[in-house]
């Protein structure tokens, strides 16, 4: 599986990188997942406020 992030939608609010327990997230302007390190755990698509993640 792969991690997908709407950036239109993102509002950079970091949740989703606080969340990542293997720090596959960073965030700046939008978030952006490190497909190489990320688990495909699903933390982040629980805990977006915006509903912007998906599997």
């Amino acid at each position: 599986m792969v991690v997908k992030i709407d950036e239109d939608g993102c509002i950079a609010c970091g949740q989703c990188e606080e969340e990542c327990p293997v720090d596959a997230i960073t965030v700046e302007d939008v978030a952006v997942v490190n497909e190489d390190t990320c688990i495909d755990c699903g933390n982040c698509v629980d805990i977006c406020p915006v509903d912007v993640i998906s599997l």
